[in-house]
This record gives C-alpha cells, sequence and structure tokens, in this order.
C-alpha cells in the first residue's frame, strides 16, 4: 500500500477497526474510507453495492462483525449467522466487482473444531465438529475464509484472511450481557471495588485455557500481512489464504481473573459459578507460520490489561449501560 491509498476499514467504531485506525494513521495513511452504521448499512445489498462503486477503495479490511460472547452466542444464534453472512458476502462481492487491489478479512479462532489438536494449526480447520455455543458465528467465519478462496481461485484477486485469537483493548464491548471474559471481568472488578463489595462471581470452573492478543499487536499483524503476505496459485487451491494471529501463549481462566483483580486491586475474593458454562476447553493457536515471517506480538497479558483497564476508567460513564 502506498501512503497516500485510498483504504476503507468497514467496522471502524468497533475495537478491531478502531485499533486498525490508529495503526494506519501511525504508520502514515490517512486517505482512510469510513461509514457509520447510519451512513453505511452493510446489511443492505444496494447500499454497499452503491458504496463500492462511488468511492473505489483500492484497499479492504473487512473488521465489520457482529460479535459477542458466549451468552450472546446462545441467545441469538440467527442474528450472529445472518448478519455476518450478509455483511461478508456484500463488502467481498463488490469489492471483487469493484477491482479492488488487495482484501483482509477478519475471522476468528472458533474456526477451528471444538476439540481440536493443541495448539491449532491453520490446516485444522473443518477436520472436527464445532463449539456448539457459537456454532453459528464460527459457520459464518469459515464461509468468509472459502469466500476469499474462491474469488481468488475464480477471478484472481488477492483476498486473504486473518484468524486473530481473543481480543482486548480500547473500545472493547464492557456490557456484561454481550461481552467477552476479558472486558467482562475489568467492569465487574471495578464496579466491585467502587461499590465496595467483598466478593466478585467469575462463570464456569475457570480450568479452561484461553489465548489474549492486545488489539493494536493484531493491528499491527494485519498491516503486516497487507504488507507482506501474498497467497500463490498453488495456496489458493490449497485453502493456504489464511493465518492465525496471536501470541502462541494461553493461561487458565483462573489464572486470567488473577491478573485482572491484581491489575484492578480489588481486595474481595472470587466465587465461581460452576452452572455456568466453560465453552470450549482450550484454544491456543499455532503461530508458527506468523513467526516464520517474521513477525511477533509486542504486548504481553499483564501490560495489556494494564492498559486496557486504564482506557476503560477513562471512558468508564460512556461504556456503562
Amino acid at each position: 500500500m502506498k501512503k497516500d491509498s485510498k483504504i476503507y476499514i468497514a467496522g471502524h467504531r468497533g475495537l478491531v477497526g478502531s485499533a486498525l485506525i490508529r495503526e494506519l494513521k501511525k504508520q502514515g495513511f490517512e486517505n482512510l474510507v469510513l461509514r457509520t452504521h447510519k451512513e453505511l448499512d452493510l446489511l443492505d445489498q444496494n447500499a454497499v453495492k452503491e458504496f463500492f462503486e462511488s468511492e473505489k477503495p483500492e484497499y479492504v479490511f473487512l473488521a465489520a462483525a457482529k460479535v459477542g460472547g458466549i451468552l450472546a452466542n446462545n441467545t441469538e444464534p440467527a442474528q450472529f449467522i445472518y448478519e455476518n453472512l450478509q455483511i461478508q458476502n456484500n463488502i467481498i462481492h463488490n469489492a471483487y466487482l469493484n477491482k479492488v487491489k488487495k482484501l483482509l478479512f477478519l475471522g476468528s479462532s472458533c474456526i477451528y473444531p471444538r476439540d481440536c489438536e493443541q495448539p491449532m494449526k491453520e490446516e485444522y480447520l473443518l477436520t472436527g465438529l464445532l463449539e456448539p455455543t457459537n456454532e453459528p458465528y464460527a459457520l459464518a467465519k469459515i464461509s468468509g475464509i472459502k469466500m476469499c478462496q474462491s474469488y481468488n481461485r475464480q477471478y484472481g484477486t488477492n483476498f486473504i484472511a486473518v484468524m486473530p485469537t481473543n481480543l482486548y483493548g480500547p473500545y472493547d464491548n464492557f456490557d456484561l450481557e454481550s461481552s467477552h471474559v476479558l472486558p467482562a471481568l475489568i467492569r465487574k472488578f471495578h464496579e466491585a471495588k467502587i461499590e465496595g463489595k467483598d466478593r466478585v462471581e467469575a462463570w464456569g470452573t475457570g480450568k479452561p485455557k484461553r489465548e489474549f492478543l492486545y488489539v493494536d499487536d493484531m493491528a499491527k499483524g494485519c498491516l503486516f500481512l497487507m504488507e507482506n503476505f501474498n497467497p500463490t496459485k498453488e495456496q489458493n487451491k490449497a485453502g493456504d489464504i489464511f493465518l492465525n494471529l496471536g501470541t502462541g501463549v494461553d493461561v487458565t481462566i483462573k489464572e486470567l481473573t488473577e491478573v485482572v483483580k491484581e491489575v484492578v486491586e480489588f481486595k474481595g475474593e472470587i466465587k465461581w459459578d460452576i452452572t455456568k458454562p466453560d465453552g470450549t476447553p482450550r484454544k491456543l493457536l499455532d503461530m508458527s507460520k506468523m513467526h516464520g515471517l517474521s513477525w511477533k506480538h509486542e504486548v504481553d497479558l499483564k501490560e495489556g490489561v494494564e492498559l486496557s483497564y486504564n482506557w476503560f476508567k477513562e471512558n468508564y460513564l460512556s461504556v456503562k449501560k
């Protein structure tokens, strides 16, 4: 990408999109095309078609998606599969029609089988059953990968995809009804602290292991791939058009909870509600391919939690619901 290239970030207000904007501007890219949901409904096929025809972006980061934790995935499965399929279908197809030079599709580590061998390599995709609690979302993301691969094979496009691990950081979703585990813990401990409570409730047993990537590291990884990863015909045929994006290190939910408790400086106890679901037992990405391209994350877990908590405190009233 050139510094004056026209770059469209779909979903620029979210956790991922806002991090991409920060990194793009940091690296000197200023010709960014941004649209709010009110300005452009990505579920509307005609609206997306007209947008691409009028704006003609050269590069696209597809970060728009309906996302959420276990509770949200369990209660709104139809919305998760419909909205995500619709968004990516509209953007990927119109990127092809309008000769976008390169598109990067943001997927998720939940694409891998529930009982996948650990750490999870890219070639393990579609080798087993998915985790039931987020299957509709995972199926949509798998379809996005296959759509990018199919368009590359049939039309010669340069569409790639990344599968980030659990992301966190500024502009995260801290709504306890729909958030992921890390932002939910930050809010729970913070509110318990300021309200003088003596305990915080956490879901499940605390035994599952998860990997976490600070969102600004994710953005650096995405820009790195836009500059350095262009699948060959052989890779397109084999489906080797996506890469894992994580740290290669995981912790138990119990260990994560202790880190958040320490950062927030909550002095009470943690009560585990074992009637709540644990989800997938372990989700650790194999980072061999990214590390082989000489890319590695920079922010460790405790530093990332500290940065996230500082952002949360500064924006607490705006995220509180």
